[in-house]
């Protein structure tokens, strides 16, 4: 017994140590990609949202790797949709504005009476771009989309199907649930509506589609990419949701001014739209189904999750839905609130706990990590993103130079310009007179104090590196209006701060209001253009 006891405390210490290291990595893993479109920086509760309520994204968060300088790679849809595919910026494959956003001389049917034309822009991603579901189905994956795809129509042939995806649930050219809205029946040319379905919420009718899939394809390695709608305008909830969120609301109490001005628009005030917050919990309720679905079917020990939002939230335009303070802007505009976004990385066997990572990332980065992970030795040509598998495993990244590139005006409010990040550094050109704003990030984060001024050989340098990055890209630009006439433009911003500004405030009065009804079937808002 003496000669055994060394043996058996050496055992002993052996299993005890191999158990408290990390699971080991899989050479292959599998990967849920979730996108929500137009969710806010802190629309969530992992980001700080005291109002909207997301238990399965926290919970996901709490296991996985929160980077607080996350961005899309624009302040509008299909742009960074496309970056998202391509690993390429917006001024590299073209996309600059969503999908159908009229350009040139066809931007007078707004009404607008803008300085500039917006420069014209490609109208479906680029066949001759690789894209992340093309890289992965070559290195043997199988790949399945659902949801919302806005890079392009059947008749064009860029659908999902037609960029590397296997299967598309509900993918096709619009932006929006604009015919079914977000209960079903859906009215969507490329998802079935089922009978037992009806009354089904759009989100978690995609998350059936995803569940469905990992059911028959288990045995594979594969991409899911679930591309929710929500929560994009029209936005539509639950009279039960609504209900709770009102209560929410008028508990935290209601402010009698719910919209300030800013630069061009409106823009909301507050967190407190009850619809809008239906919708994020319809949203995270059909996260919480993915989840679980992978957990139940062994799954969920290796696959990756990443979760992102595709551009910043509504504050101005559209249905005018939340407010994302600390950050300036939203949706459309060039200032933090329209490209920072949720940015979140789930690596099973990596032990991050909920850590949170400051370094400055972008939509471009995920096509390359997600690759790195799968193995593939060879990256696609071009690429603007890099693997953040450092990060995610403990180490650090080089400081690079992020671009912006958004020759056009956004419905939100959003102005020309083109904009560089290099630390913590942030400079804005505008195209209209080519004036430009200096933020300095770490002491500004509102974007408050145009510093300028007070930096200009770093003003400079930024400038001069961004002007040299477009042109050496070949990048579209906005052109001036021979027909622009100044007066005409300023009624229509008289408009905004008069009549509009009130319209927005009598909605939301009624919104909050224990009578609220809304004008749809199902229990959905009113939408504002």
């Amino acid at each position: 017994m003496k000669i055994l006891k060394p043996t058996i405390l050496i055992l002993f210490s052996f299993l005890l140590f191999s158990c408290s290291k990390e699971p080991k990595a899989p050479s292959e893993p599998n990967f849920l990609f979730i996108l929500v479109d137009d969710l806010g920086y802190n629309d969530v509760g992992f980001m700080g949202s005291e109002f909207y309520e997301t238990p399965h994204l926290d919970r996901l968060a709490s296991k996985g790797m929160v980077f607080t300088n996350g961005y899309a790679n624009s302040a509008v849809c299909s742009p960074s949709r496309a970056s998202l595919m391509t690993g390429k910026f917006t001024a590299v494959h073209g996309i600059t504005d969503w999908i159908g956003a009229p350009a040139g001389e066809e931007w007078r049917s707004y009404n607008r009476y803008s300085k500039l034309l917006p420069a014209d822009y490609e109208h479906q991603l680029s066949k001759e771009m690789t894209t992340l579901p093309e890289a992965l189905k070559e290195a043997g994956y199988h790949t399945f989309f659902a949801g919302k795809w806005h890079l392009g129509s059947a008749e064009e042939k860029s659908l999902p199907t037609d960029h590397g995806f296997d299967i598309n649930k509900g993918g096709y050219h619009v932006g929006g649930p604009y015919s079914g809205g977000y209960f079903s029946p859906f009215d969507n040319p490329f998802m079935e509506d089922a009978p037992e379905e009806k009354g089904m919420s759009l989100s978690l009718k995609l998350a059936k589609e995803t569940n469905l899939y990992l059911e028959q394809h288990q045995k594979d390695k594969f991409l899911a990419y679930l591309s929710f709608y929500a929560v994009h305008a029209p936005i539509q909830t639950s009279e039960e949701k609504w209900a709770r969120y009102r209560g929410k609301a008028v508990a935290m109490g209601i402010d009698s001014i719910g919209f300030e001005m800013e630069r061009v628009l409106p823009a909301r005030k507050y967190q407190d739209n009850p619809v809008y917050a239906g919708l994020i919990e319809q949203m995270d309720e059909a996260v919480g189904s993915v989840v679980a679905k992978l957990e139940e079917l062994g799954l969920a020990e290796n696959t990756i999750i990443v979760f992102t939002s595709d551009n910043g939230g509504v504050v101005s335009g559209d249905n005018y839905s939340t407010n994302l303070d600390p950050l300036r802007g939203g949706k459309g505009y060039q200032w933090e609130g329209g490209i920072r976004i949720p940015y979140l990385v789930y690596v099973p066997w990596l032990q991050n706990n909920g850590s949170e990572n400051d370094t400055p990332v972008t939509g471009v980065d995920f096509l390359p990590t997600l690759l790195d992970y799968a193995g593939v030795s060879q990256m696609p040509e071009g690429l603007d993103g890099t693997s953040l598998r450092p990060l995610l495993e403990g180490e650090t990244m080089e400081e690079r130079s992020l671009y912006w590139h958004y020759p056009h005006y956004g419905n939100q409010g959003g102005e020309p310009n083109s904009t560089i990040r290099k630390g913590d550094w942030k400079l804005i050109h505008y195209w209209e007179d080519g004036h430009e704003e200096l933020y300095h990030l770490k002491n500004d984060l509102s974007e408050e104090q145009n510093v300028l001024a007070e930096n200009p050989e770093i003003a400079e340098t930024l400038s001069q590196q961004l002007l040299d990055w477009l042109h050496e890209r070949n990048a579209n630009f906005a052109k001036s209006d021979p027909l622009y006439n100044p007066d005409s433009a300023a009624m229509v911003t008289e408009r905004y701060r008069t009549t509009l500004i009130q319209r927005l405030e009598d909605q939301r009065k009624a919104m909050l209001s224990k009578d609220f009804q809304p004008n749809k079937d199902w229990w959905g808002s009113k939408t504002i253009d």
